[in-house]
């Protein structure tokens, strides 16, 4: 392994909430509480943070310009530099991640945080997509979803049994995350057995509604080495997104997960753990393929996004969720997924390795 420089970038401290249904807190409340954490976390205080960047989405909140009171939770005083992107956290971090690489700045706090308990998702949705063909039409997340997952059967890339099956395996991985929200042991036959929710989509292919937030501290070289005994370096980060009318692309392939990790380095050693953003069954294998997971590699092993699915945050918490891997369970390399858009139509790929022990 290199030497890591001081133009080397680590995960220091992070935190998150507990994954619920819905929460009487305001967002800016849970956003100060794993900033608060996150902070305690990395041993530092809110006055040694250069810069933030916070990702969540008015049209979740139901409350324009609700980013800008959601600053409160950071704190006015000593003033930050600051940023806001109306995507999920890991593209919150994606920002901080440049911004320290461009040298003048040592740490970087990023969030994610949403409550879809407050707004509907089959009213939200649609308002994405194009205001002329697509949203007219009303064509909701699930429905989408239920398109893409029709394909994949019918092209033999995955069967109903086999996406039954991950919901099984993910929701009994989730029985020792603590901030999971569905978690248990699941009879594959009963869960087949179910209506459709969005053919051939059943209850358990689809993400629970969940209200959540996360926050990461990152840190330049040597910062990072004085303020964490064992810091999570992030050794490639990347992000591609593909045409965004679904009708257009090959709904089989995701062609922008392939070219986000090979842009992150993802083939340069092997991956030992895998938290994808994969919010619906079908996602997994395909995502899962497009960037060359063989068997050996554990996906998902906190339950992943079908164990708590905070829009905004999810593929914050996936990065959380593999730093925490290297750091707590033994693992040296491992990759973050995260994703927006209809059918997988934008993909983000975070690669981490720790320090050899």
């Amino acid at each position: 392994m290199a030497a890591r420089t001081d133009d080397d970038i680590a995960i220091i401290g992070w935190s998150q909430s507990p994954m619920v249904r819905a929460t009487n807190k305001t967002e800016t409340q849970m956003l100060l509480e794993v900033i608060t954490g996150a902070v305690e976390h990395t041993g530092i205080t809110r006055a040694e943070l250069d810069f933030t960047c916070a990702g969540s989405c008015d049209y979740v909140a139901g409350q324009a310009f609700s980013f800008v009171q959601n600053i409160d939770a950071i704190g006015a005083w000593p003033p930050k530099r600051d940023s806001h992107v109306e995507m999920d956290g890991a593209w919150a971090l994606y920002e901080a991640w440049v911004r320290l690489l461009m040298g003048d700045v040592d740490v970087a706090l990023a969030t994610g945080s949403g409550r879809s308990s407050t707004a509907d998702p089959g009213t939200i949705y649609p308002m994405e997509m194009d205001p002329y063909y697509l949203a007219p039409l009303g064509v909701d997340a699930m429905t989408f979803a239920g398109l893409q997952a029709q394909a994949l059967v019918e092209r033999g890339a995955v069967t109903e049994r086999q996406m039954a099956e991950i919901a099984a395996r993910t929701r009994r991985d989730a029985k020792d995350n603590p901030f999971a929200q569905v978690s248990g042991d699941f009879d594959v036959d009963v869960l087949l057995a179910e209506d459709y929710v969005r053919s051939p989509l059943r209850r358990h292919d689809l993400p629970p509604i969940t209200d959540g937030a996360s926050a990461v501290v990152i840190a330049r070289g040597d910062k990072a080495r004085e303020l964490c005994e064992r810091p999570v370096w992030i050794t490639g980060f990347a992000h591609y997104a593909e045409i965004h009318y679904p009708g257009l692309r090959d709904l089989t392939k995701a062609e922008s997960v392939t070219l986000a990790g090979k842009a992150a380095g993802l083939d340069e050693a092997p991956i030992q753990v895998a938290e994808l953003q994969t919010a619906f069954t079908h996602e997994e294998p395909l995502v899962a393929s497009a960037l060359g997971l063989g068997p050996d590699v554990e996906i998902n092993p906190s339950g992943g996004p079908l164990a708590g699915n905070p829009i905004m945050s999810t593929g914050l918490v996936r990065i959380i969720e593999a730093a925490a891997r290297i750091r707590d369970g033994g693992t040296h390399r491992a990759l973050a997924h995260s994703t927006s858009g209809p059918c997988l139509q934008q993909n983000l790929v975070c690669v981490l390795e720790g320090d050899e022990r």
